[in-house]
């Protein structure tokens, strides 16, 4: 006799304190520099550091207190280095550096904190949202012989948080997850779509993309960066 049954529905509780890493590989389409933002001299960073692929780990920590209200810490490294060429005379940081080859480092870390109150789910959707501390270690530096120069910042920007997730079937899910805000000189937005499948009732794995972007126009600095993710996740869920 041949028989078949489908598999267990995974036990989803309304308290949960959920850790995950996301893995995979980032690539830059912009980052653009002028330092200091009014008198510097603009340059393409990714003429020295490159477009990637370069590899990045994201670590999440989510507390579902209870039905309704939650909150996230999110630790996001993130800096590249490379050696190009400046293709004219540039003004950087209080130094000039000539034409020609430069070394040059690019970081921008974050760090997230974020409160999300979630509503009642309607039908498979179900919708938070928040708002998002984000603290930013960011530090840009030229080298070039005996010339160095570096402008580093750490900073805090309050985001929006929205959050939705589309239940697919018993063990998939459908994630969008948002940060953002613009105005005044600058502006962030972090923004990820990801599918997620439940392994049990504790380990889940899931795959998809992440969009950080933004940056800054001030007297102090101008930088703009738009960063491609293609993202890998693991995540364990602890219930009670």
């Amino acid at each position: 006799m041949i028989s078949a049954s489908a598999p267990a529905q995974v036990t989803r509780t309304e308290t949960s304190l959920n850790v995950s890493v996301e893995l995979g590989a980032l690539s830059f389409a912009r980052n653009d520099v002028r330092v200091p933002g009014d008198s510097g001299t603009k340059f393409d960073m990714l003429e020295i550091t490159g477009k990637g692929a370069e590899p990045f780990a994201r670590f999440n920590v989510d507390w579902q207190i209870n039905r309704r209200h939650g909150v996230r810490l999110v630790m996001a490294p993130l800096e590249v280095s490379g050696t190009g060429d400046l293709l004219t005379a540039t003004v950087f940081a209080g130094e000039t550096f000539g034409v020609g080859e430069v070394d040059g480092t690019y970081q921008f870390s974050t760090y997230q904190f974020t409160y999300h109150y979630t509503f009642e789910p309607r039908g498979d959707w179900r919708w938070r949202i928040g708002f998002t501390a984000l603290v930013r270690d960011a530090d840009i530096a030229l080298s070039q012989g005996a010339v160095t120069a570096n402008d580093d910042d750490v900073g805090f920007a309050p985001l929006l948080h929205v959050g939705a997730e589309y239940q697919l079937s018993d063990r998939w899910q459908f994630l969008l997850d948002f940060d953002g805000l613009a105005g005044g000189p600058g502006r962030a937005f972090d923004v990820a779509l990801k599918a997620n499948y439940d392994i049990d009732d504790n380990w889940r794995i899931g795959a998809g993309y992440r969009l950080l972007e933004g940056g800054v126009d001030s007297k102090a600095v101008y930088n703009f960066a738009w960063i491609n993710h293609a993202v890998l996740e693991v995540g364990y869920r602890f219930t009670r």
